[in-house]
């Protein structure tokens, strides 16, 4: 008898069938993967069975352990032993460890919290998870992460049976993922069914028992990992066989339109730490510059900081188009002729409550709707070529941004950046939680601007995708450059080797 079973799962939205007669099944003691395009259903799936969606709101039927449930909300998904792990996590940084994985449900005596028992049984599940982390500390003092790893452990205080993990790799080091895989395995062996998300592949076959595909809100096919393969899952996620992932690169490169000299950037929680050290660039018209390093450092700083839009200590000399120019703040970096796609696109990149239209406008309005009337005619007009070009999914511009799905969303912030007619473009992860047809779409944008002559910085912290891409590489470790290499000089050795503070003769 499967775990977990979901039945001819049905869920609309305003003029689109998020989900449409979608089955899924888990077995105790199961990894089983679910993959598919961005807005191929997964997240909304996962919605429904967590009770984000209550019982109303959706047809079908889930099913646990051969008994029907039915939930009003996500205490109930919570009391049937499901617990879900979401991208961006659910952690109260200002209040420790030990308080965060009790939150709602601290041991007490006599209405009083029993801090004692509290960190007692903190103290016992991180040591059975085998996490040295201290359940006092605040968890904003904890890197990503153990965050994360704490988000999990707040999971199992439920004694969670079933345990989904949305992307829960996306920020994590190679040593930190390490941590996580294991403690997964350990869970697995326990009878822990688990749902995993991601779009890299490497990890789904390296995990997965079972792989299960969406597309367009459908189940397409479900795999015995072992007996499948990367291509066949990644031609039924998007609909088609995808050859050469990176365009081919023609660039004509002009002059230098940005240099950018001495960069130093001080941590704003340590002000005499230095994030970034003395480093200095260019970038020519039609020109890919990647910036490749490991996380921490420096690649985000650098960028911010030349944006205007760094909070800490800075020094920074800039030129563009051969002229001196000062950048103190995000609304001159605008008007100078830079755009930025910053890393977190739900933090710094949109309005979520706010529309296609009014996101996409805003970095622009002045100069798309007029100084002192706006015009949302001259604004429709003026975001309808983004939304073609960039294959946005919404029913229309009037479509609430944080409706859309990651991959989508992504697009609304890089035609956002487009309209301002930047000369040149920060991308700062710019595929980031995206699946393989929505990163091409984006790779293909990307040629294509260079091509039309826009100079474009990149950071990416997927190797393959800055090898891919760029026209030369500069390599930061621990906030100093240690590399440039030429695209035909560009090797993941030699670039890995430089990221590390290891040149190689």
């Amino acid at each position: 008898m499967p775990l977990l079973e979901m039945h001819d799962i049905q869920k609309e939205f305003p003029g689109v069938r998020a989900l449409d007669g979608v089955s899924f099944t888990l077995d105790a003691g199961e990894f089983h993967s679910l993959v598919g395009e961005n807005g191929a259903g997964k997240s909304t799936l996962m919605k429904v069975l967590s009770g984000v969606y209550s019982a109303n709101e959706f047809q079908g039927q889930i099913v646990i352990e051969g008994q029907g449930v039915s939930f009003s909300g996500i205490r109930d998904s919570e009391n049937a032993g499901i617990a879900i792990i979401f991208q961006e996590l659910s952690l109260v940084k200002e209040l420790s460890v030990g308080e965060n994985i009790f939150l709602g449900r601290a041991p007490s005596r006599m209405g009083i919290i029993d801090w004692t028992a509290l960190y007692t049984r903190a103290s016992k599940l991180l040591l059975e998870l085998g996490l040295s982390i201290d359940p006092r500390a605040k968890v904003g003092s904890l890197g990503i992460g153990q965050q994360q790893l704490v988000e999990i452990a707040k999971a199992l205080s439920r004694n969670a049976r079933i345990l989904v993990l949305d992307e829960p790799t996306a920020a994590l080091t190679d040593t930190e993922v390490e941590t996580l895989f294991t403690i997964l395995r350990d869970l697995k062996e326990r009878g822990v069914g688990m749902i995993y998300i991601s779009h890299r592949l490497d990890e789904v076959f390296r995990m997965s028992d079972r792989i299960t595909v969406l597309c367009d809100g459908r189940t397409v096919a479900s795999h015995i990992a072992s007996e499948t393969s990367k291509d066949r899952i990644i031609a039924e996620m998007v609909g088609r066989e995808v050859t050469d992932i990176f365009p081919e690169a023609k660039h004509d490169l002009g002059d230098v339109v940005l240099q950018a000299n001495n960069v130093t950037v001080y941590s704003v929680d340590e002000p005499g730490k230095r994030i970034v050290n003395d480093v200095s660039f260019n970038v020519r018209s039609g020109e890919v510059l990647g910036i490749a390093g490991l996380m921490g450092a420096g690649r985000s700083e650098l960028l911010a900081s030349i944006f205007g839009a760094w909070q800490g200590k800075h020094s920074v000399k800039l030129e563009l188009d051969g002229r001196p120019i000062t950048v103190r703040t995000p609304r001159e970096a605008i008007r100078a002729g830079i755009g930025f796609v910053t890393e977190d696109r739900k933090r710094y990149g949109l309005i979520l409550d706010q529309t296609i239209l009014d996101n996409m406008t805003l970095a622009a309005l002045r100069r798309i709707s007029g100084r002192v009337l706006t015009s949302r005619q001259n604004e429709r007009r003026a975001a309808a070529e983004p939304m073609r070009s960039l294959r946005i999914k919404a029913p229309s511009v009037e479509t609430v941004a944080g409706t859309l799905s990651g991959g989508n969303q992504q697009k609304v912030v890089l035609g956002k950046w487009l309209l301002t007619k930047p000369k040149v473009l920060f991308l700062d992860e710019p595929t980031r939680g995206i699946d393989v047809g929505a990163k091409q779409e984006i790779y293909a944008e990307i040629n294509k601007l260079a091509e039309a002559g826009l100079a474009i910085v990149l950071v990416s912290s997927e190797l393959p995708e800055v090898l891919g891409l760029s026209d030369r590489v500069i390599v930061l470790h621990e906030g100093k450059k240690t590399g440039e290499f030429t695209k035909a000089d560009a090797s993941a050795r030699r670039v890995m080797a430089a990221a590390t503070g290891h040149g190689l003769s």
